[in-house]
């Protein structure tokens, strides 16, 4: 019960209960202390509930003035010989303390106008942190705090005491690349987001006589030993997580699928974990299964929402990043389980291999999996000899209709997860490879038709018709001008000529699990062969237009990515050499491509070199940061 007079807490403040009012309580505050100067102490009154105030003492104090200007210089060292009693080991904080029991032991009998005394000091200690959940019960209490926290406040506190001192002293570390870590880490916060274009400006950097942009800031932190030199930071600089989606696609829903008996072939690298494409021929019918997600993921919902944001499957060489969780892999990938779930695209083709029928359905599959090597190697097998003559089939009829075919060379990539050792390998390209890329473009292809047919609003892919010569030379120089001519890819909602590929419509469909364009795709062919309501055009075109730009920044970071890791492979090959081939002629200088690296570099000075003529290269003044490397030619 509470008395007129005593003490009390309002709002964290101190304050004294003046009055009672039927239900409600007038208790007395200040709301301005006295000042320097002379102006008085201004105190107001207000009419509150009896739980909006909490006891510091039943007793009565006498005035809000005399309870504010009670001191005692002692108070520090009492709180200080309490918690000694209280905490026997200093590392482990002990349970929470009432006020009342603290009190009692700090003064043994306490005075009313004492409390707010008491109760403020212990709040400004280094021993004792208020109870904030119990306060908000209406129970005051306070938790000794372990050495550990009061050692950090103590840290903090003389910090921000000394804060210029510290700062001009960090400076002057900074500038001789010479930081006390970890301690000095924090301080560089503000340069690694420059460094991954996070803010342009960096008041450290300025101090430290450095020039501000990403590469200089990403420098320093090499410098100091912030970044270890294998550090990546060309997704973050592009906006894009470096966590895989979280939330789970869940067990797929039942609904009547139909049984396809004949085999099909997932075929892919050895090193692929996300299989979402099968082919098989049936005698009369080519069919082309792929992974059907979107029996879980309907449109606009968070899983899709997430797949939109991100575009694409990141593929880093450290790792993949992807676009769907990846515990979901193991349900909706093809040829994981003893039967997989598909979207089935059932193509009829005409003796020069055009689409004459196309249909589209839900499907349960036996899938068996195959390396690209070990499918080539069994291509004259009944199973699938019919698939490579119709992939060859559909590259003549693509060929006529204008496609072109650029072959340069690729290669493989991994980083060792502990010692960040780069390994390169040259892609090697089977036979299968060309055979699977034929039976995408056909599933492609019918998608976009049936869409067309049906009216369905589809994610159409075009590419007008490429500047080629009338003449090109082989080899990788006339490789490498042809790709100069192409065009770059359009997706809409209207459809086109893809030119590149010499087909007149065309769809990506084949990879849901890794493309949000094609995710989309297939929520559209599910609700049309559902009775659903489709995306209109509008809305398809803005969703695709969201994904559209978020893989072509994952496209920029995976190519700045693949850089950086080159660059290190070569810092950690020192003794490295390779073949060099001229692709092109520039005023700087002549243009190279270093298949084993897929890599192109300007080398000046050279006399007399001909396009295709390749050359021996070694590298030198390798710069991660700037992704600058000099490839000079080796004499022989």
């Amino acid at each position: 019960m509470f008395k007129k007079d005593s003490p009390v807490l309002y709002k964290k403040s101190c304050a004294v209960i003046q009055d009672f009012d039927g239900d409600k309580i007038i208790v007395k505050f200040q709301v301005a202390p006295a000042t320097p100067t002379g102006k008085k102490a201004q105190y107001a009154t207000q009419k509150v509930r009896e739980k909006d105030i909490i006891s510091l003492n039943a007793e009565t104090c006498g005035s809000i003035e005399k309870l504010l200007s009670f001191t005692d210089e002692s108070i520090d060292s009492q709180i200080r010989e309490t918690y000694e009693l209280l905490v026997s080991d200093e590392s482990t904080a002990s349970a929470p303390v009432t006020f009342s029991d603290l009190t009692e032991l700090l003064r043994g009998s306490t005075k009313s106008e004492e409390s707010w005394f008491i109760y403020s000091s212990l709040c400004a200690s280094l021993e004792f942190s208020l109870n904030e959940e119990e306060l908000k019960n209406g129970t005051i209490s306070f938790i000794p705090r372990n050495q550990t926290e009061i050692e950090s406040i103590k840290q903090k506190k003389y910090e921000k005491e000394h804060e210029a001192e510290i700062h001009s002293a960090f400076i002057a570390r900074l500038k001789e690349r010479k930081l006390n870590l970890p301690d000095d880490a924090k301080f560089m916060n503000e340069v690694e987001n420059v460094a991954f274009c996070r803010a342009e400006k960096s008041k450290v950097m300025v101090e430290a006589g450095v020039t501000q942009s990403p590469e200089k800031a990403h420098q320093l932190l090499i410098d100091t030993g912030i970044w270890d030199i294998t550090k990546n930071p060309y997704p973050t600089r592009y906006g894009l997580s470096m966590v895989s989606a979280k939330e789970g696609l869940g067990t797929p829903p039942e609904e009547e699928r139909l049984e396809v008996p004949e085999t099909a072939y997932a075929i892919d690298n050895e090193w692929s974990a996300d299989p979402d494409d099968a082919v098989a021929f049936d005698g009369k019918y080519l069919w082309v299964h792929i992974a059907d997600p979107a029996c879980y993921v309907k449109p606009d919902s968070s899983i899709d929402k997430v797949a939109r944001d991100k575009g694409t499957t990141l593929y880093l060489p450290e790792g993949a990043v992807r676009m769907l969780a990846e515990e979901s892999l193991a349900d909706y990938a093809l040829g994981l389980q003893e039967k997989s779930r598909a979207l089935s695209f059932r193509l009829l083709l005409r003796e020069d291999n055009s689409i004459e029928e196309c249909k589209i359905f839900k499907t349960f599959v036996n899938v068996k999996r195959l390396t690209y090597q070990k499918a080539t190697e069994l291509r004259d097998t009944p199973e699938l000899k019919p698939l490579f003559e119709i992939a060859r089939k559909n590259i003549e009829r693509r060929m006529r209709s204008g496609a072109t075919n650029i072959d340069l060379p690729e290669i493989h990539m991994s980083v060792a997860p502990e010692t960040k050792k780069v390994s390169i390998s040259p892609l090697v390209r089977y036979e299968a490879d060309s055979m699977v890329c034929e039976m995408m473009l056909l599933a492609g292809e019918g998608a976009a038709y049936f869409a067309f047919n049906n009216k369905i609003p589809f994610p159409y892919v075009s590419q007008e018709a490429p500047d080629v010569p009338k003449e090109v030379i082989p080899g990788l120089a006339g490789q490498f001008k042809l790709l100069r001519c192409m065009h770059k890819r359009s997706v809409g909602v209207t459809p086109a000529m893809h030119s590149g590929l010499g087909i007149a419509v065309y769809s990506q469909v084949t990879s849901p699990l890794r493309r949000y364009s094609d995710l989309i795709a297939h929520q559209q062919l599910r609700a049309y062969l559902n009775g659903e309501k489709l995306i209109d055009k509008d809305t398809m075109l803005e969703r695709i237009s969201q994904g559209d730009a978020a893989s072509i920044a994952a496209r920029k970071a995976s190519r700045l990515s693949e850089t950086h890791w080159k660059l290190l492979y070569l810092i950690q090959n020192p003794e490295w050499t390779g073949n060099a081939v001229c692709i092109d002629h520039k005023d700087e200088g002549d243009l190279f491509m270093i298949p084993s690296l897929a890599m192109q570099t300007v080398i000046p000075g050279l006399a007399g070199i001909e396009l295709n003529q390749e050359i021996q290269v070694s590298a030198r003044n390798i710069d991660i940061p700037t992704q600058k490397v000099e490839f000079i030619k080796v004499q022989s």
